[in-house]
């Protein structure tokens, strides 16, 4: 039966996760796994957390996409930060998410006894990154006013799953006529306790409170 596969795949991933989650302890290394529909801005985002980070910790990323590099070239371009990535056409199949198996994988090729804070830029979806578990430390979510304010409702597991919402272009949010209340409100009704951070990273804006609560995780 496909629900019983389901659940078999589930069960095996979150074995792995639970796994990759020991070794990450074992190390120190927190763990963030970022997640977005494509185009919400996470490799931006990114790229003024590392701009802003890299001189005070010793940071790496694992960067997920179906095909290409183009994201891991942007951010290399910002700091030297040991960058792993995983193009899932080549080695899985195309699959339209990151799971514990793939960040087992690439666990390798991190120095995580010498690795204060790992992120995770998992494949642009807002459906199937959200229903694996790989072993991280947070699931954040970055959310972009172009989206609409109705992304919660349709899209309830990606939002409920998260610790964390990064509210981003908030820049642009007049000029695309966004309703603030009404994605708030949206928001908390699916998950009461998610904490949101309002944020531009085209502008720095709101970039500092992002900042700040990671720092938090990392020193806790």
């Amino acid at each position: 039966m496909i629900i019983e596969d389901v659940r078999n795949l589930l069960s095996a991933n979150d074995r792995i996760a639970s796994e990759n989650r020991k070794r990450f302890a074992r190390w120190g290394a927190y763990v963030v796994n970022l997640m977005s529909a494509p185009g919400a801005g996470k490799t931006t985002i990114l790229e003024q957390t590392l701009f802003h980070l890299h001189d005070r910790y010793r940071l790496a990323v694992i960067e997920g996409d179906v095909r290409g590099s183009y994201d891991r070239d942007r951010l290399n371009a910002v700091a030297d930060v040991p960058i792993v990535q995983i193009n899932t056409e080549v080695a899985y199949g195309g699959e339209c998410h990151l799971d514990a198996l793939m960040i087992a994988n690439a666990i390798g090729d991190v120095d995580l006894p010498g690795t204060d804070l790992v992120f995770i830029e998992n494949v642009g979806n807002l459906v199937c990154p959200a229903e694996f578990d790989v072993g991280e430390g947070c699931k954040v979510m970055v959310a972009s006013v172009t989206e609409g304010e109705d992304k919660p409702l349709k899209y309830p597991l990606m939002y409920s799953v998260c610790e964390v919402l990064l509210l981003n272009k908030i820049d642009i949010a007049a000029a695309v006529g966004f309703d603030r209340a009404q994605f708030l409100h949206n928001c908390h009704s699916v998950n009461p306790g998610l904490t949101i951070i309002e944020l531009s990273a085209r502008t720095g804006d709101g970039v500092p409170a992002w900042l700040e609560w990671l720092e938090s995780k990392i020193r806790s």
